[in-house]
């Protein structure tokens, strides 16, 4: 009997997704025992051309009338949103025993245990490798891969718009805006680049990715976000002279003082496996403690990687495996604390415009000593007596409350006529 699916949203992916059905038809039918066919749809645009051919397929124009339909068996849905139509579908569809499978990372970051309950409940599969890092299975090896491992920490790149701004900044020596205006021409960003540049898409992923490492769930809110906005080209230069590369960065740890979820701007060493990691795209690294480090790359985003991703679900579905949504059941997921983030420790760089005149660097010593923050090193270009000048500083591991208290009396300083940057450097 064949596997009947219906897809909720044809753009991009929706579209990639139609097609990687019809031409793989027959290798599917092999690798699921029974044919898989598309047997409604709902989309906006009906006239659109999707590159396959739609008649005999019926069409909805509420996408939640796809939950009633009963010659569904897996309702795909590629509408995007942590609510409104997505999260009703989603609802409606597991709350009438059916499959989903999804690519919404910001339903899961949202609604992601809520979901949880109301699938298991229902005997129902949540499925969204394609939720997390497009074409890379990182879901399915930290639920089941890794499953045997306590993690310690999973970290890495979880979007292509900014790893393609950082990586074009440093090779073309730009500065961020021009790069921005560029990338949406060439339409790796959007119009509206806030979900992307300010962290938000990168911290629906890590809520994600945390729930599935420590059994936890999701918090989305717990998550620390920072975006690239402020990152300059001068600081791209600093990062090479130091021996790094800044990368948008999403790391989640158990700390003694709960759950470390954040999203920054970090300088990561240039032996590390992700600073090479360039363009558009993603890699995730877990490290195990029976596993040890486990490094996963490729494309973060586009239509065949995630559609990739969307369709190995719907091939798990047809072979009868019915996994937890997350690393435990539903109902045991717990509810941990999230470590505040001025408990973090580490290392930082912080870079200061200054007057350049006698005393400086004594009165910005002093601010950084009176907090109890130790020194590494300190780079200084050139004299340019009575004229401003970069300085650029990096510690060893303090808190950050602490460092940011030193930041806040050298800001104060009358030698200092800008506000201090301050980039996380990674272990």
């Amino acid at each position: 009997m064949a596997l009947r699916v219906a897809i909720a949203g044809l753009g991009t992916v929706g579209a990639g997704v139609l097609k990687l059905l019809h031409q793989q038809a027959e290798l599917l039918e092999e690798r699921c025992g029974r044919r898989v066919m598309v047997a409604a749809v709902s989309a906006r645009d009906r006239s659109r051309d999707r590159g396959v051919d739609l008649r005999g397929v019926r069409w909805y124009a509420d996408a939640t009338a796809l939950a009633a339909d009963p010659e569904i068996d897996i309702v795909v849905e590629l509408i995007g949103g942590a609510d409104g139509v997505a999260r009703t579908l989603t609802e409606a569809a597991l709350a009438a025993g059916k499959h989903v499978v999804t690519a919404n990372k910001a339903l899961l970051a949202v609604h992601g245990a809520a979901l949880a309950r109301l699938a298991e409940g229902k005997r129902a599969v949540l499925a969204y490798e394609a939720a997390v890092a497009g074409g890379i299975p990182i879901v399915k090896a930290l639920r089941e891969g890794l499953a045997a491992n306590r993690v310690a920490r999973v970290y890495g790149i979880l979007n292509g718009t900014c790893n393609y701004i950082l990586t074009t900044m440093r090779e073309g020596r730009r500065e961020f805006a021009e790069v921005l205006a560029e990338a949406q021409k060439l339409g790796y960003a959007e119009l509206d680049p806030a979900t992307d540049v300010d962290g938000i898409d990168a911290a629906h992923k890590l809520a994600i990715l945390a729930a599935l490492a420590y059994g936890s769930e999701v918090d989305f809110a717990g998550v620390h976000t920072e975006g690239i906005r402020h990152i300059s080209a001068l600081d791209i230069d600093y990062a090479g002279e130091l021996g790094f590369r800044i990368k948008l960065i999403g790391h989640a740890r158990m700390t003694e003082h709960g759950l470390e979820q954040r999203v920054t701007p970090v300088m990561v060493p240039l032996d590390s496996p992700i600073a090479h990691t360039e363009g558009v795209f993603n890699a995730v690294v877990v490290e195990g403690d029976f596993v040890g480090t486990a490094l996963f790359q490729g494309r973060g985003a586009g239509a065949g990687p995630t559609a990739s991703a969307v369709v190995a679900d719907i091939i798990d579905i047809a072979r009868g495996r019915q996994p937890v949504t997350f690393s435990v059941p539903a109902d045991r997921l717990r509810a941990i604390p999230a470590a505040p983030m001025a408990r973090h420790r580490g290392a930082y760089y912080i870079r200061l415009m200054v007057v350049d005149r006698p005393g400086v660097i004594a009165d910005v010593t002093a601010c950084l000593r009176d907090e109890q923050v130790s020194l590494e090193s300190m780079l200084q270009r050139g004299r340019a007596p009575g004229e401003s000048v970069p300085v650029v500083l990096t510690t060893h591991d303090t808190e950050e409350a602490a460092m940011r208290r030193a930041l806040e009396r050298i800001e104060r300083l009358n030698s200092v006529i800008e506000p201090p940057r301050m980039i996380r450097i990674e272990a």
